[in-house]
């Protein structure tokens, strides 16, 4: 097999052999291997034919070998890592576990490798290949995960409800790799899910974030997430966005389902990023959460029909308490989702309406440097089924693009300082902090966004006198009385 071609195989298989010790690549490496799809790292399982944690004894022989290579030893999992040019190998003993109900944490003791195959969470993860000389590259898969592989199913190797019940975070695991792989899962592995979701309650929020985020940065996260829905897994660890389903019909006005529009959002927004790039995961949040606001501002208006005022600032007010619950980033990350989601709106308005600078300034500004992730987000949240609407949308969308880009030119407006700082209007009219500085430098910053003067000194300076003056304060009295 050519991707074993790679010399290190060979050496472990005869360090392996030197030892008496049986050894096979297992699990993801494998699968990935027959998927050719790239992956990092091998997991190598050792059976040490009764020498106690055989995976580290191996690691350690094949160290004194390799040159410049890294180890790591964990002895109370009996596993170890080793490090050698661009590739990662842990090493672990076969082993058999065995569950506590109120636990996730195994019970283990050394094995057979048919027993370390057995506890593997899907068949297409429980395939071995052998590195041993005689036998080297020959597959053992007691489950038919290359069967699965090719007809793209997730299914479990034992009985699914044993399998999820013992560890519920494989109910995420299966169907993070549905989504990742685009595959099918089993009709009687998804029923166990539904059978055993409630069990997810005892996993972690790190843990359970952890494997939503690997959802969200796949090709077509929707699938993820209609999966999670559909078991009854989201409304447990994300209830407020199961509160977006539904339709709503009163006087034969009805608003669309939010809960899809949510994911088709963000399957636009996936289409236009990498994930490989560092913002890519928060603007895919900020795409999940961008309607999230909806079912607390949801109104009925005789007149309008249904509306929802303001569910941009409700929704940005939500996501500390999200970002706190699921054990997310409490820092920039979550500010930058904030400031998306509060912000989503204001394109949107200024593209139906006539695109004034004033308002493509006061967007700039507020925006800073996120615009262009900004306008990403909003162009995806285009999703009319009317043909001729979603049309117009774009268009304007493109005028508001080219103003953002022509005003940025011309003004400096991204993230600009007024060129008069609050310190200096303090001393020139010897004020101390307060709301008169607060308001002659709104005044400036406004007069600026509004295209009434330049954002130049000497324009916002003879601005302030003339303000200044309006509300009563003489810069000469105030610096005699400071005098």
């Amino acid at each position: 097999m050519r991707a074993l071609d790679h010399p290190v195989f060979r050496l472990i298989g005869d360090t392996a052999d030197e030892l008496e010790f049986d050894c096979y690549v297992i699990g993801g490496w494998v699968r990935d291997l027959f998927l050719a799809r790239k992956s990092k790292d091998i997991d190598i399982v050792v059976v040490g034919h009764g020498t106690e944690r055989p995976g580290i004894v191996l690691a350690e022989v094949l160290k004194k070998k390799l040159v410049k290579a890294h180890i790591a030893i964990y002895r109370n999992f009996g596993t170890a890592q080793l490090k050698h040019k661009d590739i990662e190998i842990e090493f672990v003993g076969a082993r058999r576990e065995s569950y506590d109900h109120n636990s996730r944490k195994p019970i283990t003791e050394d094995g057979t490798l048919a027993e370390d195959q057995n506890r593997r969470d899907f068949t297409i993860n429980a395939m071995a290949l052998q590195l041993n000389r005689q036998h080297f590259g020959t597959l053992i898969d007691p489950f038919d995960g290359l069967l699965d592989l090719e007809d793209g199913i997730i299914a479990t190797p034992l009985d699914p409800d044993i399998t999820f019940s013992d560890d519920p975070l494989r109910m995420m695991r299966c169907i993070r790799f549905a989504t990742q792989l685009n595959f099918l899962i089993g009709d009687e592995t998804f029923d166990a899910i539904e059978r055993n979701k409630e069990r997810i309650k005892i996993i972690s929020y790190e843990r359970i974030s952890d494997e939503l985020n690997k959802i969200i940065l796949s090709s077509i996260p929707s699938k993820g997430f209609i999966d999670l829905e559909r078991s009854g897994l989201l409304a447990i660890i994300f209830p407020e966005m199961t509160q977006l389903q539904g339709v709503e019909t009163r006087n034969g006005r009805a608003h669309k389902d939010n809960f899809y529009h949510t994911l088709e959002v963000l399957d636009n927004v996936a289409r236009n990023t990498d994930p490989e790039q560092e913002n890519t995961l928060w603007l895919r949040w900020a795409a999940i959460l961008h309607d999230i606001g909806k079912p607390k501002s949801k109104r009925w208006d005789n007149t309008l029909g249904w509306t929802f005022h303001n569910h941009n600032d409700i929704g940005e007010r939500m996501i500390p308490n999200i970002f706190r619950r699921m054990k997310l980033p409490m820092n920039e990350k979550m500010k930058y989702v904030q400031k998306l989601v509060g912000l989503h709106m204001r394109p949107i308005v200024i593209a139906d309406e006539e695109v004034t600078d004033s308002a493509v300034r006061r967007l700039l500004f507020e925006a800073g440097d996120n615009i262009d992730d900004l306008m990403t987000l909003c162009t995806a949240d285009i999703t009319s089924k009317n043909k001729e609407k979603k049309q117009r949308f774009i268009q304007n969308f493109e005028l508001v693009r080219q103003k953002l880009i022509d005003i940025e030119e011309k003004d400096r407006i991204r993230n600009f300082q007024p060129p008069i700082s609050g310190e200096e209007i303090m001393e020139m009219f010897g004020l101390q902090p307060s709301k008169e500085v607060g308001m002659l430098k709104t005044r400036i910053k406004d007069a600026i966004l509004d295209g009434e003067i330049p954002n130049e000194y000497e324009p916002a300076k003879k601005l302030l006198m003339k303000e200044a003056e309006i509300i009563g304060i003489n810069p000469y009295i105030c610096s005699n009385t400071k005098n």
